[in-house]
């Protein structure tokens, strides 16, 4: 009789047991601030900003995973995501290049990276064609549902994204050209 008990008593403790997971805290260009989500539960997330006391402030939402890049501004106001692994889209696109037209597959219409406030307000949201000319899609690394496009980032080779002194985020996408975000 104990035993059934036991176990009853096992899978009810189970969800309290779960660890909360959290992204690598990245700390901004001049060293006072640091920013990470902390996935509490599947869809129960909240972003963080730490400075050397403690929290400076914080944010309920889910504005992307534990495995996505996180950089804080200097004025610990600001953070950009990037989406190393990213979800494929579903709705292609036609942008001009030029004289001619150009069908981005709906595949690579989604979102890469994005700048959000303290409240969590989207500021700006990049997309892989604001990175990539549509004969460039081909060196973006394609799985089932998702696809990888930075350099220095889940065994793509090159250097990582990184935060500099000057406050810019910059990276390398698939291919070898270099890009720089700012807050």
């Amino acid at each position: 009789m104990l035993r059934p008990l036991f176990a009853i008593a096992l899978l009810l403790a189970l969800p309290g047991l779960a660890a909360e997971r959290a992204s690598k805290a990245r700390v901004s260009a001049n060293g006072l601030y640091s920013v990470r989500l902390v996935e509490d539960a599947p869809g129960q997330c909240r972003v963080e900003m730490l400075k050397e006391s403690g929290l400076a402030w914080q944010f309920s939402g889910c504005v992307g995973t534990v495995n996505d890049l996180y950089f804080a501004s200097n004025d610990g106001e600001r953070f950009w995501v990037l989406h190393p692994l990213a979800e494929k889209g579903t709705k292609g696109l036609v942008l001009k290049q030029g004289k001619r037209k150009v069908r981005i597959p709906g595949w690579a219409n989604t979102p890469v990276a994005a700048l959000y406030d303290r409240a969590g307000q989207k500021l700006q949201e990049k997309r892989l064609p604001d990175f990539l000319k549509s004969k460039e899609l081909s060196e973006v690394r394609q799985m089932q549902g998702h696809f990888k496009w930075l350099e220095g980032t889940l065994g793509i080779p090159g250097k990582g994204p990184r935060l500099t002194d000057q406050e810019k985020v910059e990276f390398e996408a698939v291919g070898g050209k270099f890009y720089s975000l700012s807050f």
